[in-house]
């Protein structure tokens, strides 16, 4: 019979890798904490007009890459491509609106989008992000930017860049538009069909473009941060100012233009040289009219997110260290029947006590029972048989040094809970 394998752009966390995963994810948890966001939990799969509207019928995502379906119920719906739709949707659902501004989200999920797989990129993968509702000053920018180098930086990761640029709002990208279209027509031809498509509706798409061509047709765009209205570079000049007071250092990069249709104003990517050429880890950017198009009242709102599967791969290039696999505190060896009644109360009585502790389910001899602690990686073990039960000890053997000390049954889980 056929073996039945994961399918291609998904991949399994084995129980020897997961730690690291465990590591970030707790790093994680804890900025957040410190920054004061809280966790939000939102569907795996959404009503299509979601991500059409949120996301924006001229991305690659929209068109190329989301995973779509008609339900039992003739529903279009869409496994989620990315978290600040989803997240939107439930800030309006719930009415958080009306707490305490501004709102701090953060959320990890899966997210799906049918693209070539390729390292670090899966179709189902795995994704950090926060949003934050409700506050337009620059200062916000500046302080998640600031959140993400940081986390990064403590996650062990060297040589980060921090890209920033403004695209604008709707009113200053509308004149930039028509200049870019200018600049664009005669080009027209030779741009790929899905650029053709977004030539009317939205250009700025187009020097988002992966084709080669429509790259190189883009370089010698006009420049969209040129031709930011007044509030716009205002906007622009604080957020460098907060920047520089949070001591961080970037570089006005003004290529950036992010692959969603919400972005506006502030969008920034954190990049990395771990895997060779410079590679996004991290991008994000301000939404002030994402809440509003999405059926809310106008209200900012700014986010950012990072695959965690590119960012495990930087911490992997870099040699970064990302904790140990977890190890039993003991393992507790049987050596009769008898024993093997005691060493199952025993062995419960540990992990009441908040002991990681092992024991034997495949009848070993006491050799191979001891070869398994080996194996495990069990920090002590312990043999109990008929003449240990009947005296009430037995000796604790580390299994780092080799060294062993004989101890009462209770002695030893004292050890065993303050080592």
């Amino acid at each position: 019979m056929k073996l039945i394998t994961a399918l291609k752009g998904t991949h399994d966390i084995l129980p020897e890798e997961v730690y690291k995963w465990q590591y970030i994810e707790e790093k994680i948890k804890n900025i957040t904490e410190r920054y004061r966001y809280s966790e939000i939990r939102i569907p795996a799969f959404e009503y299509t007009e979601l991500f059409a509207r949120g996301v924006g019928d001229t991305t690659d995502v929209v068109q190329k890459e989301m995973y779509t379906f008609d339900d039992k119920g003739g529903r279009s719906l869409t496994l989620r491509p990315e978290g600040t739709a989803g997240v939107v949707r439930s800030f309006l659902e719930h009415g958080m609106f009306s707490d305490a501004l501004p709102k701090k989200l953060y959320y990890m999920i899966t997210c799906y989008r049918n693209e070539k797989p390729q390292a670090g990129r899966y179709r189902e993968f795995r994704q950090f992000g926060v949003e934050v509702f409700g506050a337009e000053d620059p200062s916000l920018d500046a302080e998640i930017i600031s959140m993400a180098a940081s986390l990064l930086s403590e996650l062990g990761l060297k040589n980060l860049v921090v890209n920033i640029n403004s695209i604008g709002c709707p009113k200053c990208r509308k004149a930039y538009n028509d200049k870019l279209r200018e600049y664009l027509r005669p080009h027209y031809d030779e741009l790929c069909d899905t650029c053709k498509s977004r030539f009317e509706k939205n250009p700025l798409r187009i020097l988002d473009c992966k084709s080669e061509i429509c790259r190189k047709i883009g370089e010698n765009a006009p420049v969209l941060l040129d031709n930011i209205c007044e509030e716009c570079s205002e906007h622009f000049e604080k957020l460098k100012k907060e920047l520089e007071i949070f001591g961080i250092n970037y570089v006005i990069n003004t290529s950036i233009v992010r692959g969603l249709d919400y972005y506006t104003k502030t969008v920034f990517e954190i990049t990395s040289d771990s895997l060779g050429a410079q590679s996004t880890v991290c991008g994000g950017g301000r939404y002030d009219g994402l809440v509003e198009e999405l059926g809310g009242s106008p209200t900012p709102g700014i986010g950012f997110a990072m695959g965690l599967e590119r960012l495990l791969m930087c911490m992997e290039a870099e040699n970064v260290y990302m904790g140990e696999p977890s190890k039993a505190d003991i393992y507790v060896a049987a050596l009769g029947e008898n024993a093997s009644d005691f060493v199952s109360g025993f062995v419960k009585k540990l992990r009441d006590e908040g002991i990681s502790a092992e024991r034997d389910y495949m009848s070993r001899s006491l050799k191979a029972q001891m070869k398994y602690a080996n194996k495990i990686g069990a920090r002590y073990s312990v043999v109990i048989g008929d003449n240990e039960i009947e005296t009430g000890k037995a000796s604790l053997k580390n299994m780092e040094t080799g060294e062993s000390e004989e101890l009462t049954f209770d002695e030893m889980k004292d050890k065993l809970k303050n080592r």
